[in-house]
């Protein structure tokens, strides 16, 4: 008897997060960026690329990364790491690595406002210090 209820309860279960899924996704802020081979980070209709997002938003961070002169082992050209500007402390879980092509990343805003930097974390050519966009988190 108990395992028929444990087995409805968690058809249920599941039954509702993927009912719900597409909802939870659907909050999500799309944030979407080209890291081009030129080695800058780009955002249409922006001159200078920013992202500004809310502390705890949920973010959907579509990435189109072109090859730039030199790539990782791996396959990576670029990279795109979050770091607190007062320290350039990287934030945990957004250390990632690009491959050609275009990736989707379903991430969590830091929890702490203020301003943030992105960095390439591939040396991706002469121009890789330079690869980098402000990122602010308001409360």
């Amino acid at each position: 008897m108990i395992h028929k209820i444990f087995r409805q309860t968690c058809r249920i279960t599941l039954a509702t997060c993927v009912l719900l899924a597409p909802l939870v996704r659907a909050q999500e802020h799309l944030i979407e960026v080209l890291a081009d081979k030129d080695s800058r980070y780009k955002i249409a209709g922006e001159r200078t690329p920013e992202i500004t997002v809310k502390a705890g938003q949920q973010l959907l961070l579509r990435i189109n990364a072109r090859k730039a002169k030199t790539w990782n082992r791996d396959g990576s050209v670029h990279g795109f790491s979050l770091l607190r500007a007062k320290d350039r402390s990287k934030v945990p879980g957004w250390d990632l690595l690009l491959k050609p092509g275009t990736q989707e990343f379903h991430l969590t805003a830091p929890s702490e406002a203020g301003e943030y930097v992105v960095v390439c974390t591939v040396i991706c050519s002469e121009e890789h210090e330079g690869m980098t966009m402000k990122f602010i988190v308001t409360p």
